[in-house]
This record gives C-alpha cells, structure tokens and sequence, in this order.
C-alpha cells in the first residue's frame, strides 16, 4: 500500500511538473503558485484527516504537519492573488514570512520523534530534545560553513536584492540544513523497526525535496521563478509529507539488545563534521586566505555548541554511573537492596550499636510460579516488597537475598523488631488480587538480635537468621522463631556451612535408617526403604525436613542421595541376612536430578561396587522440587530402566500433576501418600480415590505402596480395597542396620515372592 501511494505521488508530480514545462514564461509563475497551493491544501487536508485516526504522538506530529502546510499553502494563496493582481511584484521579505510556518511545524513534529524512538541508554525525553537541536546545529553549522569556504562566490546571484530578502531566502536552506540534519541523526543512532522509521525517512525525503529547490531559489534569486524541474521540489515535499501521515502506526518496537554502536554514534557523529570544517578553515588560514565574519561567527557558534554539548555529554555519564551503582544494589524485578547493600550496611553498622534482622522464606511460592507462570510470580514478588516496605519504618532496610527470600535490617530501632515481624506475618497473611485471581503466600520469619557486646560478622548474623526461619518452618509455616542460642534456632545457624563440611570431609554424623515395606497379605517385608538422618557434631541431630531443604536450596542434595545410595548398596548384603532372604532397596533420588547429568553414573557405581543385582534397586523420585522438563526427566527414568533397576513415583497425590507424570514417566511402583490412605477415617471419599488410583495402577501395570499406615484398623482397609503393599510406624519405624541386626523380634517368615514388582501378578 506505502509502495503504490509512493509511486502515485511521484507520477503526480512528474506530470504536474512537464505540463509547467510546457506553459509560456510568462504565466509560469502563477501556474507555479497555484499548483504549489493546491498540493499544500492537499497535504495539510490528508496530514488533518489522518490524526484523527490516531491518539498520542502520532496523532500530535501529524496534527503539527498539518498546521504548517496550511500555512505554506495560505501563503501560496497570497502569491497567486498577487501573481493576478501586481503580476509584474517586487518580492519582499514581508511576501516570504508566511513560508517559515513549515520549517518551523516541521522542527516541532521531528522534535516529537525522541519520545517515540528511546536511545539504548535511557535519559529525559526534554534532555534528549535540547542533545538534538544541538547536535543538528552543530552539524548544520560546520556544513554550512564548510560549503562557503569551498563554493565559488560567482555562484550566487544576488545583484540588485535587497538584503533582507537575501536573509529571507537563505533561512529556508539553512533550517531545511537543520531539519535533514535532526531527522539523519534519528535514523542513524535511535533503533526501531523498518516499519516504525518508514514515516520519518519520508519526511526526511520530503525536507531534502523542498531543500533543493529552496536552496536553488536562494542561489538564483536575482533571476526571477525558477524554472519548473528546479520547482519541483516545492511539489515534492508537501506530497511526500501527505505520504508520510497516510502511514500505517506500528507497534512500538524494542530497542535491539546490541546498541553498543549506536550509542558510540550518537556521541561522535556530531564532531565529525566539526573535524572537517576546522581542518578545511585551516588549510584555508595556512594559504593566506583570512577568516570572512561569517566564518568567523559560525566559528564562535560551533565553539559554544561544543562547549554545550559537553556539558550535556557530563551530565549523561553522571546520570549513567548513579544508574549503574543503583543497580549493582538493588534487585531490578522489586527495587529492593539487593544482598550486595543489606550486607554493607549490617556490616556498617555491627559494633556500633545492636541491630536485629529479619529473615523471612515465603512458603510454597513455587506452587505460584507452577500454577500461574514465572510472569505471575514477578508481579506477587513486587507486591510483597510493597507490603513489606509498609511494614518496616523508613530507618529499617528492606531487601530482596535472592529467589523468595527477604530480609529487613532494624539497625536504628531494633527493640521493634517483633513487633516488625508481626505485621510482616499479619500484612503477607492477606491474599493478593491480581488479575482476577486470588492467591496467598505465607512466610516463615527468622528474628536474630544482636546482644551488647558480642563480636560478630554479617555473614555469622545472616546464619543465625536463617537457622531460626527453618526452625519456624520446622514449626509450623507462616510463623516466626527467634534465634536464642538453643540446639533448635542456635547452632544450626551454621547449617548450610555445616552441612556442606560434613558432605566434603567423608559425612560425619550421617547415617541411613531403614524401613520396611510389607505384603498385606501375610505380613512379609518384601523391601526396605532407605532414608538419610544428620546428628551435626555441632548441632545436635537436625531433622531430615530442615537438612534436606537445605541441601536443595545450596546444590548439595545430590551428594546426601549419593551417599544414602552407596550405603544401602552395601548393606543389602547385610539386610538380606537379617530376612533369610533377598530383598528389595528402596533409595531416595530428588526429581530435580533427573534433569542433571551424573545420576546414570552414580547408580552405576553404585551396584558395581556392592555387586547388588540391579533388579533389587528402587529408585524413589521424590518431589520437593518440579521436574522442569518431563521429556528430559522420561528419557533419564528409561536409561535407568535399561540397567535393570526400577523407578517408584514417591509422594503419589502430593506432588506436582501427579496423574500427568504418571502418563509421562515409565514408572514402576507408585507410593501413595498418607493424605490418600486415610480408608478408615474417610471410607467413602478415601476409598474411591483409592480404589480409582489402584484400577489405574493395574491396567498400567504398576505396583502400589501405600504409606503412612499406622493402625490395624487402615492396613486392613487398604488390603480390603486391594492395595498389596503398605509402609508406616505399624510395621516398624526408620532405624540404623545395627538394630535390625540386633533385633531377634525379627520371626522367620516363609519365603515369599521378593520382589515387589512380581506382586502385580
């Protein structure tokens, strides 16, 4: 559409122009003005009727065009009035000033573009429009000057004119000079899609059609109407103006990621022509050929302009560095200090007077981001620093650690740190609406105060916090501990370092208790299930919730899998002594693993080492964390498959699209959680949740372990719906082998099938 509106218009005005050339001398001049007016009508009409299609800028711009072709065109209404009255006029000044409302409602539009097409590196909208006037003088400045040192003199014919209507004539080439200058700069060094830069390079188009011809009539302007091809661009340009406010608006488009060049132009390009002029005015100086006063003033402008531009190029890089140390600390989605700041200002201020902090974990978040989406997220991130924000005083520190985790420091009011807390807890206990949806998102608080005295380091401070929020998660979520120096909230505020110690220095204090899976049908253990526990020489024992999120949240959980996977390898031997017979190991593996790579070669390992038959390993994938992508996660499920050992989905119905992963995962054994084994308490809906679980297992051929069965009463439920397996404190407790090897309540049973998978049968 652009394309073919282009071509009418300039096939318009090619035929306009050769019937000119046709006309006598004589009545050139009013032909001239008459079709100039009715072009400029016809511009100013489309640029008017053209705004009201659309709003904002674009809208404003084109209603600016629009304004200053209808007073080019009013003027050109005056000259043919004259061309028929006083054909045989003197032109003045005074005929020429109603052309000056195009330069100028074309400076005003272009001005409007900064706006619209934002530099890489963002500043005032204002700033930018003062950098372009000066940057397009500047230049226009150093072209002009460098043309009138290189121009003969004989070229202009200005015998016999008056001197104001020589100023009057030359204004138009020299803001036409300006104005192709302001829109050259915007196409070079302002990124945009083609489609956003089509209506601006058309207007450029236009400006350099109406340069020519008025920089023509400048030069001949004592030879009377320019002849009609020379005319033609006072034709051209309002046509090409209409062409450009017929375009269609785009999208605003987003500044490329790479506009490192760009930049570097917008800063240099302006000096170029500045370079060249002074180069040429010197070698001029060096022939002996002296300075003319108009050299000279343009010299003294350019100077000033320089000067000027300097002053704004300061100003860029003072607000580009406050930019770049606000953002080295604070967090860019919330606005909140980022660990970076929290921590030179806790360190600042230990020692000098006691500070409390405030450590909070907000609980199940990532059942937002798995819900709702990763952009959801984001937007309840900020909504919670708002409501923290509010909570704390303008004194405390408000900050985003990382992930879900915040912090505040009172380091002015610490006595009010409870108090701080409990409206933390009060505000976040309020759902969010966003979107139409309601959500809310708890948190668990850990409070540490500093006492009078006591040396102690920003880092040791943050431990201590962090060890009393997991004490307040192991209490209960959304509540908040305080550290006091106990076995619960003390010591364990070295857990992460603790913890990744123990892992590297050959796992002091961790053991692997085991727990048995039984056959309903006659009692016999058929499978042990393998579980990690922690005693911290420092800490005292930590409970397995607390060590295993610790070890997820710092990257060390595989380790602890490893270690549980090695041990149990080796102690089958020993297990199968302690039954008379074989039996099947049961080993935790973290659902995160099953996207990572050194999983397929720990198991390997594994059973090389201990020489247990791969068929006696089951590995559980447990899901405290999401499986990111389950075409990974099923690929990785069918290797381990391959060498024999089977995969068990832990936690069936409490985990993350249970029934989706059940479809996608070449699964084995299917546990069910402890919420769906409740057949006793809740016969109607437990049992037919369990009944449909169990008819969906069977046709998939997979084996169903029930869990936590802890009384007769359920165990004999489950086996009535036709569950096989089950697992709880009813058949025994986790304990370490030497206990179930010291045990002689052990009675001999007969030797049943060993292995679970053969109970599908």
């Amino acid at each position: 559409m652009m394309t073919a509106r282009l071509l009418v218009t300039l096939a318009i005005v090619l035929g306009v122009t050769a019937l000119g050339a046709l006309t006598e001398p004589r009545e050139w001049r009013i032909y001239a003005d008459a079709a100039q007016l009715v072009v400029g009508a016809t511009a100013a009409s489309i640029c008017l009727a053209a705004a009201r299609s659309r709003t904002g800028l674009q809208r404003r711009w084109r209603i600016i065009v629009g304004a200053g072709l209808a007073g080019w065109a009013l003027n050109r209404l005056w000259w043919v009035v004259q061309d028929v009255v006083v054909p045989d006029r003197t032109l003045t000044m005074v005929s020429d000033i109603g052309f000056f409302l195009l330069p100028t409602a074309l400076i005003g539009a272009v001005l409007v573009a900064p706006y619209t097409r934002p530099r890489s590196v963002p500043t005032s909208a204002r700033r930018d429009q003062f950098a372009l006037m000066i940057d397009s003088v500047l230049i226009a400045g150093s072209l002009l000057a460098l043309a009138y040192s290189i121009v003969p003199r004989d070229w202009y014919r200005w015998d016999g004119q008056p001197t104001s209507l020589i100023v009057a004539a030359a204004a138009y080439p020299i803001a036409d000079l300006v104005l192709a200058t302001m829109v050259g700069l915007l196409l070079l060094t302002r990124p945009d899609s083609r489609a956003a830069r089509k209506p601006l390079a058309l207007a450029g188009a236009a400006i350099v059609a109406l340069g020519i011809t008025d920089t023509l009539r400048f030069v001949h302007l004592a030879d009377g109407p320019l002849p009609p091809w020379q005319a033609a661009g006072h034709l051209l340009g309002p046509a090409l103006l209409a062409v450009a406010a017929l375009s269609s608006p785009s999208p605003r488009a987003q500044p490329p990621v790479d506009t490192g060049e760009r930049e570097w132009l917008h800063l240099l390009l302006p000096y170029v022509p500045v370079t060249a002029t002074g180069i040429m005015i010197a070698i001029n100086s060096g022939a002996g050929k002296p300075l003319s006063p108009f050299e000279a003033y343009l010299g003294w402008l350019g100077l000033g302009l320089v000067v000027a531009r300097q002053m704004f190029t300061i100003v860029d890089n003072t607000v580009l560095l406050d930019r770049v140390h606000h953002q080295a600390f604070h967090d860019p989605l919330t606005g909140l200090a980022n660990r970076a700041l929290f921590t030179e200002r806790l360190t600042g201020a230990l020692g000098r007077r006691p500070v409390a902090v405030l450590f909070a974990d907000l609980d199940d978040f990532k059942l937002i981001n798995d819900s709702f989406g990763h952009g959801m997220g984001d937007r309840v991130l900020r909504a919670i620093a708002e409501r923290l924000q509010r909570c704390a005083s303008p004194d405390d520190l408000v900050a985003r650690l990382g992930g879900d985790e915040f912090a505040v420091l009172l380091d002015h009011n610490a006595a009010d740190a409870e108090a701080t807390g409990h409206r933390i807890l009060g505000a976040l206990r309020e759902p969010f609406e966003i979107d139409g949806h309601t959500m809310g998102v708890g948190a668990s608080l850990g409070l540490v105060v500093t006492e009078p005295g006591e040396p102690m380091t920003a880092d040791a401070l943050l431990r201590r916090a962090d060890a009393a929020m997991y004490s307040s998660k192991r209490r209960g979520k959304g509540s908040m501990a305080r550290y006091a120096g106990t076995p619960d909230g003390g010591p364990n505020a070295d857990l992460p370092h603790l913890l990744a110690e123990a892992l590297a220095s050959g796992h002091p204090g961790f053991e692997v208790f085991y727990q048995p899976i039984v056959r309903f049908t006659d009692g016999a253990t058929v499978a042990v299930e393998a579980l990690a526990r922690w005693t911290s020489p420092e800490a005292g024992p930590v409970h397995p919730d607390v060590f295993v999120s610790v070890a997820e949240r710092t990257g060390l959980v595989a380790a602890i899998d490893d270690f549980v996977l090695d041990r149990a390898c080796v102690d089958a031997a020993a297990l199968a002594r302690v039954y008379g017979r074989p039996i099947d190991i049961h080993v935790n593996v973290s659902a995160a693993r099953l996207g990572q790579t050194g999983l397929e070669e720990s198991v390997a390992g594994a059973l090389t080492r201990s020489g247990l038959p791969p068929s006696r390993l089951v590995l559980e994938i447990t899901e405290t964390r999401r499986i990111q992508d389950m075409t990974i996660a099923a690929a990785m499920v069918e290797r381990l498959r391959s060498h024999g050992v089977r995969i068990a989905l832990d936690d069936f119905g409490s985990g993350y699209n249970a029934l989706a992963q059940l479809h996608s995962l070449p699964i084995d054994i299917v546990k069910l959680d402890a919420t769906l084994t409740d057949v006793d308490i809740a016969p109607a809906r437990a049992e037919a949740l369990c009944r449909s679980v169990l008819a969906i297992c069977t046709d998939l051929n997979i084996v169903v372990v029930a869990e936590g069965i802890e009384t007769a009463s359920r165990a004999h439920a489950l086996a009535r719906v036709g569950c096989p397996l089950g697992q709880g404190y009813l058949f025994g407790q986790p304990g370490p082998l030497h206990r179930w090897q010291s045990a002689s309540a052990i009675p001999a049973q007969p030797t049943p099938p060993s292995s679970a998978a053969h109970l599908a049968s």
